[in-house]
């Protein structure tokens, strides 16, 4: 699996962390620490992609609602066919958490 290449002290250190937070306002907190504010943009614009993309929208009108390339959109669409289905499952609980 592609993930095993990512695994490290550091990136266990940086996961942990996020799991540790316990709200949003923290998340908001920690990511404007960590992150620019375009990396986080990206960030959300690609689970967004994934949401549209699960939702059967085209790639003209993905590009148009969310202002991604097409490659991104193409990057996420792999994701969601021969990733590890965490978009999947990340979407899954925010649908929960919404109902």
């Amino acid at each position: 699996m592609q993930i095993d290449k990512l695994r490290g002290k550091e990136l266990d250190q940086l996961f942990k962390s996020v799991l540790s937070l316990k709200d949003l306002e923290e998340c908001y907190r920690f990511f404007d620490d960590l992150c620019t504010v375009n990396e986080i943009q990206s960030l959300a614009q690609r689970l967004e992609v994934a949401r549209m993309l699960r939702e059967g929208k085209t790639y003209h009108k993905i590009e148009t609602e969310t202002g991604a390339s097409t490659a991104t959109i193409s990057r996420v669409k792999r994701c969601l066919n021969y990733g590890n289905d965490a978009y999947e499952m990340a979407l899954e609980r925010i649908k929960e958490d919404e109902a």
